[in-house]
């Protein structure tokens, strides 16, 4: 399984703040990646990704180590499934484009390929 712990964390200015975090954040047992999008001045979105759920208590640890405050916390379990779930209807809308399958007047041509003819040049 699959699992994007979603921080909000204040205090955060610049990118040596965002290397604190990561640092520290990645040091944490069971985390396997950091992403992070700085908003100065604001709440900037830090993304935890991990097989297992981590406990939130040591996240929040390793972020006040780094010496900024979580102002939020959204776990989502299963994340792959949920995101490939979420990317669906847009694979298959650009498929549909591509292949013309998806067009209503699709269903009146009907496409034969012949494999071996080349293709015309």
């Amino acid at each position: 399984m699959s699992t994007v712990t979603t921080l909000g964390v204040t205090g955060m200015t610049c990118t040596n703040c965002v290397a604190h975090v990561t640092r520290d954040l990645v040091a944490v047992p069971g985390v396997d990646d950091v992403t992070v999008e700085l908003h100065v001045g604001g709440t900037s979105e830090v993304a935890v990704f991990s097989d297992e759920p981590v406990d939130e208590g040591t996240l929040r640890e390793a972020v006040d180590e780094a010496g900024y405050d979580v102002a939020s916390v959204v776990v989502q379990t299963d994340a792959l499934a949920a995101q490939q779930a979420a990317q669906a209807p847009a694979r298959q809308s650009a498929h549909d484009r591509a292949c013309g399958c998806g067009h209503e007047h699709a269903a009146r041509e009907h496409k034969t390929y012949d494999l071996s003819v080349p293709p015309r040049r």
